[in-house]
């Protein structure tokens, strides 16, 4: 594996071929150029890892190259400069505009492979942060310039001042996870560990050692309140929390500690807890299916998420956020949407909100059919023509009560997509921003077989 590529930019060919030999006989992929014309020319064809800029060029000296490349935004990679009779001036003024290093002639060649060296591992671990820091930013980072996404914003901030806990509600898909984390991330708390633990599709013992741990033979599994010591924990899918399990975490809750699935010890509580569901649980309680205590216990302060129809004019903008950040971290290709495309999707009813939205450009950028995406494109992948309104929808449909309407929406959106699919209920699941659990579950609820009839 090559450890580096290099470009040396010296307008004298004895000191260009001994680095480029020196650096070479280290394994570094060395270019060479006599002039900053060449230099600009070799950037532009590939970007090099590092490069060895000499100040002292007939035609443009480096310290205006060097300007130039970090004036365009183009200074990418660190700059070592090299000089035959530089001063201070000129090494200040090469450190001001970005330059890594300064290197006096005659060269060093020892000196020189060490500053190389540093160079390139200073600059891997810039670009390690920057990758680790925008991995995170999906589950950070509440997107949308919206009037409710401001509201939002500004509610979670002065709910994170404080240390109360949250009950956060919203469809699924509307971004309830990433609510939570950008509260974490602007509490007191969030220099401390942030753990999310599901509550859907596990039995009640699996569901009990998960928050409180496990002992057995003398060996000890944290579960995810000790995990998250100090920090926030959210219950994701609350509601789906069998009556057993309410009992213990309500009294874990009240007491302030607990004790070890098969242990003995007691074990001191010290987090905050974020509840999320996509479920009323006010209607749960009343219909005697959680318990009303453990309900206001965790409905301190309630949140909701808004679902992505009633801030759709941030599809634009959440749309052009996923493009990049994916091909920045996950290196698809980028791909730029037509005006005709946003429009399309500005006004599609995204009945799997934001994480629908997510899958969709994902599919769109590995699918890579050109630079852009078309509107055609983008009915094709949808599956069905985007625009939605009242007038789309049968005249008795809009005479029901909301509930059986939403009922009988659901149930012919879920056939037409299963017979789309060929009952493929992953890829169901996958467009529609369901997880696959809740998905078998309103599956059943509506009566619906995942293996449509053959035609």
């Amino acid at each position: 594996m090559n450890p580096g590529y290099i470009l040396v930019v010296d307008d004298e060919p004895d000191i260009r071929r001994l680095v480029q030999e020196i650096l070479e006989d280290e394994h570094y992929k060395v270019v060479t150029a006599e002039n900053a014309k060449t230099a600009r020319e070799a950037v532009r064809k590939q970007r090099p890892d590092l490069v060895l800029l000499d100040i002292w060029m007939p035609d443009t000296d480096g310290i205006s190259l060097l300007r130039e490349w970090s004036q365009s935004g183009n200074l990418e990679m660190p700059v070592i400069m090299i000089s035959g009779h530089g001063t201070v001036e000129t090494a200040v003024e090469a450190t001001r505009l970005g330059a890594y290093d300064f290197i006096e002639k005659p060269l060093s060649m020892g000196k020189l492979l060490v500053t190389v060296e540093r160079a390139l591992e200073n600059d891997k671990l810039r670009r390690e942060n920057l990758r680790l820091r925008r991995q995170t930013e999906p589950a950070t980072t509440l997107i949308g310039k919206s009037l409710l996404m401001q509201q939002l914003r500004k509610s979670i901030e002065r709910i994170a001042a404080t240390d109360a806990w949250v009950l956060i509600s919203g469809e699924a898909g509307s971004g309830k996870a990433v609510a939570a984390r950008y509260l974490h991330a602007h509490s007191g708390r969030k220099d401390a560990p942030f753990v999310e633990v599901s509550l859907a599709a596990s039995a009640p013992q699996q569901v009990t050692a998960l928050l409180f741990g496990q002992e057995l033979k003398g060996t000890i599994k944290p579960g995810s309140f000790e995990q998250a010591a100090g920090g926030t924990l959210l219950l994701n899918e609350i509601n789906d929390l069998d009556s057993a399990t309410q009992a213990r975490l309500l009294d874990a809750l009240e007491q302030k500690h607990f004790i070890r699935v098969g242990g003995h010890v007691t074990v001191e509580m010290d987090v905050r807890i974020i509840a999320a569901s996509d479920q009323d649980l006010q209607k749960a309680v009343e219909d005697k299916r959680f318990r009303e205590d453990l309900y206001y216990r965790l409905n301190v302060v309630p949140l909701r998420v808004p679902s992505l129809r009633e801030h759709h004019e941030d599809v634009p903008e959440l749309i052009n956020f996923y493009v990049n950040w994916m091909a920045d971290n996950e290196h698809l290709p980028y791909r730029k949407f037509t005006t005709g495309a946003l429009n399309l999707l500005r006004n599609y009813s995204w009945p799997g909100n934001v994480l629908e939205l997510r899958n969709m450009v994902q599919r769109l950028l590995i699918l890579n059919r050109g630079e852009e995406v078309t509107e055609a494109e983008v009915e094709q992948t949808l599956g069905a023509p985007a625009p939605v309104s009242a007038e789309a929808y049968p005249p008795t449909l809009m005479e029901m009560p909301l509930r059986d309407a939403r009922e009988q929406f659901e149930k012919a959106y879920l056939e037409h997509h299963l017979k789309r699919t060929g009952g493929n209920v992953a890829e169901v699941a996958r467009m529609s921003g369901m997880e696959r659990t809740h998905l078998y579950r309103k599956l059943k609820q509506l009566g619906v077989n995942p293996k449509p009839p053959k035609e």
